[in-house]
């Protein structure tokens, strides 16, 4: 148990239903401080207050109202009501950790910002969000008492391209929940196998929002290009919520019909261990990342990763995965080579899995802690 410290209002109400990216951080940030004793308040969307008044059973936990559930009035609410909420808890210190904050808030903000990708890769949003996130990341490193970023590739790019101050940029690593995360018996690979009708048939998988960014229609044509014409091909499974990548059904449209792609939508959490470990490979080929939490999170499973050098990636991968330029024909080479040697892809399993667990969410909410005094004492 760690000191209690000052008191922090982490502002939850950004969580999405779905728990993608930042629902993740936030809820394995939340336990973790928690179970490191912080005096923690917590504010909510009504749906998940008794979800965080579990996890975090000492914390005062503040529904906001129902209309939050919109966009628009809860950014409104955060710049009125979560200064309210923060004086209603006596909050020494507010984290936001998604990107906006509010601008007067009466005592300490630290901010999290996930990614530079919206200023480095702009044509891999859509426009409205793009422009929406880079003008909250600018606001926030003008006007936030301190930023957490997720790595030091995503520090090193605010501090090129927008000039920040490094003196207030913390870096914290994301966790993985290693049981939810595990990896899984034959039992749960059958299970999921069974569940997307692929009977046996050896899988590439892919876990992530189907968003430019990931470069979803590279990873196709690279799968086409290395299997087509083979009588052992693997399936190529794409898992994770519709983003507005309008490319993908194009490449889709152009895999020969002898060949499978998969692409069953949000899968059950329960079921991720069982997708990701009992893939042949997990492929991620994205154009960048500020963290990379499907990365760690299949190496948790014992899967053999492929990913790109791009950004932080390797920061999370290291060397316990096999990398790729991220053009078909790299992929193509990459995803043969792996398909052709079990062996290298037990290694990779072994060695991603080892990896996996220096990442812990006990070590992440350390780092927030000392961000959350630095920005007192500042």
């Amino acid at each position: 148990m760690t000191d209690a410290g000052p008191r922090v209002l982490v502002d939850a109400t950004a969580v999405p239903a779905d728990r993608g990216g930042v629902g993740r951080y936030v809820d394995g940030l939340v336990q973790a401080l928690a179970v490191a004793g912080a005096d923690l308040a917590i504010t909510s969307q009504r749906s998940d207050a008794e979800r965080y008044s579990r996890m975090a059973p000492d914390a005062k936990v503040v529904a906001g109202p129902a209309a939050i559930a919109h966009r628009p009035a809860r950014l409104a609410w955060e710049q009125t009501g979560l200064p309210l909420v923060a004086q209603q808890v006596g909050a020494d210190v507010v984290h936001s950790p998604h990107y906006t904050m509010p601008l007067r808030a009466g005592r300490p903000v630290v901010v999290t910002i996930h990614d530079a990708t919206f200023f480095t890769e702009p044509a891999m949003h859509s426009s409205v969000k793009g422009t929406f996130f880079r003008s909250a990341t600018r606001t926030a490193l003008r006007r936030a008492t301190r930023c957490i970023v997720p790595s030091k590739a995503t520090r090193d790019e605010l501090i090129r391209i927008l000039e920040a101050d490094a003196t207030l940029l913390d870096v914290a690593y994301h966790g993985v929940d290693q049981q939810t995360f595990h990896v899984p018996s034959e039992d749960e690979k059958q299970r999921v196998q069974a569940r997307l009708g692929l009977a046996g048939q050896p899988y590439i998988a892919f876990l992530g929002t189907l968003e430019p960014r990931k470069n979803v229609p590279g990873l196709i044509r690279g799968w086409v290009q290395a299997f087509d014409g083979r009588e052992d091909a693997p399936a190529l499974v794409l898992a994770g919520g519709s983003g507005w990548d309008d490319t993908i059904d194009q490449a889709i449209s152009e895999v020969p019909s002898h060949l499978r792609v998969l692409r069953p939508g949000y899968l059950r959490f329960t079921d991720l261990p069982g997708f990701l470990g009992g893939a042949t490979v997990v492929a991620y080929p994205s154009h960048g990342e500020g963290f990379g939490l499907p990365v760690l999170e299949a190496m948790a499973c014992g899967a053999p990763v492929l990913t790109t050098q791009r950004l932080s990636l390797p920061e999370v991968g290291g060397d316990a995965v096999a990398y790729t330029e991220p053009d078909p024909d790299s992929i193509a080479a990459a995803l043969t080579a792996l398909f052709n040697d079990p062996a290298r892809r037990a290694e990779l399993g072994e060695a991603g899995h080892q990896r996996s667990l220096e990442f812990t969410w006990a070590a992440s909410a350390e780092a927030h802690l000392a961000s959350y005094a630095r920005a007192l004492s500042g």
